[in-house]
């Protein structure tokens, strides 16, 4: 009993030990499915809510995708579109351009059918008034040949002589209409030139003249000149070259010779033998010696600073020589030299203004009267020495033309000539440049009104403005306005080829008509 109640409380604690186990094990079981249950419940709601957010990204993805190929789409139809629109205005305009050039088209047609309809009619009307206009002619001729007595033939001839009449005059009015343009238009470029190588050239206006008199301190020096029996002016004649004059003329003693560079010798030999006070011939010799040593060396400074002072190089020492004689020549009381500086410069202003060489033109214009420092010793006109001697020292051909043709009508077509011309007359014409004698003047122009009444119509002629302008009075019934043109012009061409003048002459022809009637 005691073993069985001990068996029964073994297995009864063995069953309550099992029973609180399994108790146990289902609790712990209970509480892990919880646990897992809930992470379970926790991984799903997390995947739940990635999913979600997924879902989220890519249908914002999708949508944005899908607007913009939308917006593409949109944008390329719509580019279509407008290439549309404008290919179909672009089609509208050329259609409309075609309908208007075929609407011209057809307009011109229509223009020119009408045109050609009224020529038509025009021929038939014109051919109708020509048989007319014929048979009218033929019926006047006639009429007109009994009535004048005349042929058909006579009256032709008649009718050709005023044709040919009126021809004429028609002829000469518009050869002077057209003379007078195109003497018109080149005065007043060349007027241009000119003025403004005036203006730009600004020289001296003084002239020089070469002295010829010789001051004494007193009259008595006049017979210390004469010396005894008059050895010493024969002496001072013989050395020098030049005539002695002494006459009444007080305290002053007149040297006459051509050469103006022996007078000047002379003038100055001869105020050192004054000033010093011994005179003698073996004095005068010596005194005349050194002061001729003394003016060839004036004579080739001179020319040296004409050359620098116009700026030309590479002139022969022999030239400048002969440029420097020329401060020593006058010509109506102008200085050569300074003249032929004051050309130099004129020619080479000019020459720039119408594209020539400045420089060549400058020395054409320095030299063109080289010729007058030797045209006292030797036969010919200074130009053809001047050209002679600027051959023979290698000038250039440019040089030679305008120092051998600056006075003539040149034909071989060089302007070398008519440049240096040109300036020459400018520099002799400017006022106060030259000088001339009253007889000469009045000689002058007695000589431009004899010229002008020499004329057939001349009625009268006035020289005026101190001969710079010819005016002349021609009978009305006699010179026609043709004629009157024709007249002037050959009054100007005889007074250049007859008389010598610097600067240009003026010919004015006046025609007028009076009608005169008395009331009573």
């Amino acid at each position: 009993m005691d073993t069985g109640v001990l068996v029964g409380g073994i297995a009864g604690g063995a069953a309550a030990s099992f029973g609180l186990g399994w108790f146990i094990r289902s609790q712990l079981g209970r509480a892990r499915l919880r646990s897992a249950e809930q992470r379970a419940r926790q991984v799903l709601e997390d995947a739940r809510r990635e999913a979600d957010s997924s879902k989220r990204d890519a249908l914002l993805q999708g949508r944005e995708e899908a607007l913009r190929m939308k917006q593409e789409v949109e944008r390329e139809t719509l580019q279509a579109r407008n290439t549309q629109l404008e290919a179909e205005r672009a089609f509208q305009q050329k259609e409309a351009a075609f309908n208007r050039r075929v609407e011209l088209i057809d307009k011109k047609e229509r223009d020119l059918k009408k045109g050609e309809t009224e020529i038509t009619t025009r021929e038939g009307a014109i051919a109708g008034k020509q048989a007319e206009l014929e048979k009218a002619i033929g019926e006047q001729t006639a009429r007109l040949a009994k009535v004048a007595g005349l042929t058909p033939e006579q009256a032709r001839e008649q009718l050709i002589s005023s044709i040919e009449a009126e021809a004429r005059t028609e002829a000469a009015r518009r050869a002077a209409e057209i003379r007078e343009n195109a003497q018109r238009n080149a005065e007043r470029e060349a007027r241009k030139i000119i003025v403004l190588a005036i203006q730009r050239y600004a020289g001296d206006h003084v002239s020089e003249s070469s002295v010829s008199v010789v001051h004494l301190p007193s009259d008595d020096m006049k017979g210390r000149i004469i010396g005894r029996e008059g050895r010493n002016i024969r002496s001072f004649e013989i050395i020098t070259g030049v005539d002695v004059i002494i006459d009444d003329t007080p305290e002053a003693v007149i040297l006459s010779g051509f050469d103006p560079v022996r007078r000047e010798i002379a003038r100055l030999a001869l105020e050192r033998l004054v000033a010093d006070g011994r005179i003698h011939p073996a004095r005068i010799e010596e005194v005349v010696a050194k002061v001729k040593e003394e003016v060839e060396s004036r004579i080739q400074e001179f020319g040296e600073n004409a050359c620098m002072e116009v700026g030309i190089h590479g002139v022969h020492p022999e030239l400048m020589k002969f440029l420097g004689r020329l401060h020593y020549r006058t010509s109506y009381g102008q200085n050569i030299l300074r003249h032929s500086i004051e050309t130099a410069h004129l020619a080479g202003m000019m020459a720039a203004e119408i594209g020539m060489d400045q420089t060549m033109a400058k020395r054409g214009g320095l030299m063109h009267d080289i010729g007058k420092a030797i045209d006292h010793d030797q036969e010919g006109t200074h130009p053809a020495l001047g050209m002679e001697l600027a051959a023979r020292y290698n000038e250039p051909q440019a040089v030679l033309e305008s120092i051998g043709y600056h006075h003539d009508d040149y034909m071989g077509g060089s302007l070398w000539p008519v440049l240096v011309a040109a300036a020459d007359a400018i520099s002799g014409a400017r006022p106060g440049a030259r000088r001339e004698s009253l007889e000469i003047y009045i000689k002058r122009l007695e000589a431009l009104e004899k010229i002008a009444n020499a004329f057939p119509g001349v009625e009268k002629s006035y020289a005026i403005q101190a001969g710079r302008e010819v005016r002349i009075m021609v009978e009305h019934t006699k010179v026609d306005d043709a004629r009157a043109q024709g007249l002037a012009a050959d009054i100007a061409r005889r007074i250049e080829k007859e008389l010598q003048y610097p600067g240009q002459i003026r010919v004015t022809v006046i025609r007028e008509t009076r009608a005169v009637d008395y009331a009573k």
